[in-house]
């Protein structure tokens, strides 16, 4: 690892001042920043500690629920308010890494990880856009299985890795960023950045911002919402395919719906496409699959990955069932 500085904010304005200097970064639970600094993929001069600033509290507020961006994994999916009012966005938490990781990962570092493609994270390996821009992109011809078939470019197939990402990205969140000029809001679905030609510039959060809490709108798809998860192996282990789904029901009718997928995008990959199939609709078998259908349209797959296609429209179909059923 190389030499770096290290400061512990004792506010915000100290935060974003310190944060703001050329090749800082941001650390709270570090639990994706160290490991990539131990791998020398990430290169920080200065190393700004934000645990002290506080931003934890989950709370009610109107039209919805606050989730402070140092809140840890575990308390936010543990909590009444998120398990009553948002249930996928505990169950995408409690989804996510092991019981270890989750009581030091913060909300706001969950949504700031990085791929965990290969070639990105092994310097010696191949080349990375992501880690060297202009350099080429190793998983186009080489191990590609776990990457992305939706959002994909010809400079990167990366796949992103956030559960929860996912989740808010279906549930209209909104995430608060602070910095030099002050508060702005980003809604989840325009946080993260379509790879294009610069891959390397992968979220909205610009250079000395911090994120600072997530709303959580309240509607009845979001009470009665899931998250499906389908990986290689039960724990420990990020998306093959999943599914972020919230429906409302009422008449036999589906009358709102909300769709995310992850584990197939470069994105947290929400679908209005099948959104749009669904609403007006009876919650059939035929009806998911046309929604799953809707929601893989214009996938690309490579070589190793073109299961994960008919994999996704699998998983949103068995979500949507089971959160129909579970509604009847």
């Amino acid at each position: 690892m190389h030499a770096f500085d290290y400061v512990r904010a004792k506010d915000l304005s100290g935060a974003i001042t310190s944060g703001s200097r050329p090749a800082a970064k941001f650390v709270a639970g570090g639990t994706n920043l160290i490991d990539l600094m131990k791998s020398e993929v990430e290169r920080p001069a200065h190393l700004v500690d934000i645990n002290g600033l506080g931003l934890a509290a989950v709370e009610r507020v109107p039209g919805g629920i606050r989730i402070g961006a140092l809140a840890r994994m575990n308390d936010v999916a543990l909590h009444p308010l998120v398990q009553q009012g948002f249930p996928a966005i505990s169950q995408a938490l409690l989804a996510s890494a092991s019981p270890q990781l989750r009581n030091m990962a913060s909300i706001g570092g969950n949504l700031m990880q990085r791929t965990r493609c290969t070639y990105f994270r092994e310097l010696t390996f191949a080349p990375c856009n992501k880690r060297d821009p202009g350099s080429g992109c190793a998983a186009m011809e080489g191990e590609n299985r776990t990457h992305a078939v939706l959002g994909t470019s010809s400079s990167c197939i990366a796949t992103h890795p956030s559960d929860l990402a996912v989740v808010l990205a279906a549930l209209d969140a909104v995430i608060t960023l602070h910095g030099r000029d002050g508060e702005r809001k980003v809604m989840a679905t325009d946080f993260h950045l379509l790879p294009g030609s610069t891959p390397h510039v992968e979220h909205a959060l610009r250079h000395g911002e911090v994120i600072t809490a997530v709303f959580v709108p309240d509607a009845a798809h979001a009470s009665h919402s899931s998250y499906l998860k389908v990986r290689d192996r039960s724990e420990f282990e990020f998306a093959l395919a999943s599914a972020a789904v919230g429906l409302e029901l009422s008449g036999g009718t589906i009358r709102s719906a909300r769709v995310a997928l992850g584990g197939v995008g470069t994105k947290p990959w929400r679908s209005r496409e099948a959104e749009r199939a669904l609403i007006g609709k009876s919650p059939a078998t035929a009806t998911f699959r046309d929604a799953a259908e809707a929601a893989l349209t214009g996938a690309i797959p490579h070589e190793q990955n073109r299961f994960k296609i008919e994999l996704a429209k699998r998983t949103l179909v068995r979500s949507l069932t089971d959160l129909a059923g579970g509604a009847a």
